[in-house]
């Protein structure tokens, strides 16, 4: 049976978990940088927790700006720049996620899918540069 849950679809959770919200990061990008020992999973983790943490700085920003708006008494400019720049942040934290979890399942080359005459063929050709090496 095919295993379902390889490395791809692992790096698909890290970024949606960062999506969703900093405490689904937090347990499941925690989990990973602590308990894995795979490297390319600690470095989509690492990758996500800078994303993730940008992003909710950027929150953090848009609600202190809200709220110095409302305790200043309310302008209507200002209500609207906070309305547009609220807009065009998820828009962008939509783009952000989506593209990296459609590279996380589609982009690159996965551990879990090369065959073993890949393997093999890696092999050969790194003992044919050793060989060579040693002729020199």
């Amino acid at each position: 049976m095919k295993k379902v849950w390889n490395n791809r679809w692992k790096k698909a959770l890290i970024w949606l978990s960062g999506y969703l919200s900093f405490i689904a990061y937090a347990i499941v990008g925690g989990y990973v940088i602590v308990k894995s020992e795979d490297q390319e999973l600690r470095k989509t983790a690492k990758t996500a927790f800078v994303v993730t943490l940008i992003f909710t700085a950027i929150g953090a920003l848009q609600n202190i700006l809200t709220q110095i708006n409302n305790r200043s008494g309310y302008s209507a400019g200002f209500g609207e720049f906070l309305s547009w720049l609220g807009f065009f942040v998820m828009l962008a934290e939509i783009a952000v996620y989506a593209t990296f979890i459609i590279m996380s399942l589609f982009g690159g080359t996965s551990e879990d899918n090369t065959s073993d005459a890949d393997e093999q063929k890696k092999e050969v050709a790194k003992e044919d540069r050793n060989d060579e090496d040693k002729t020199e």
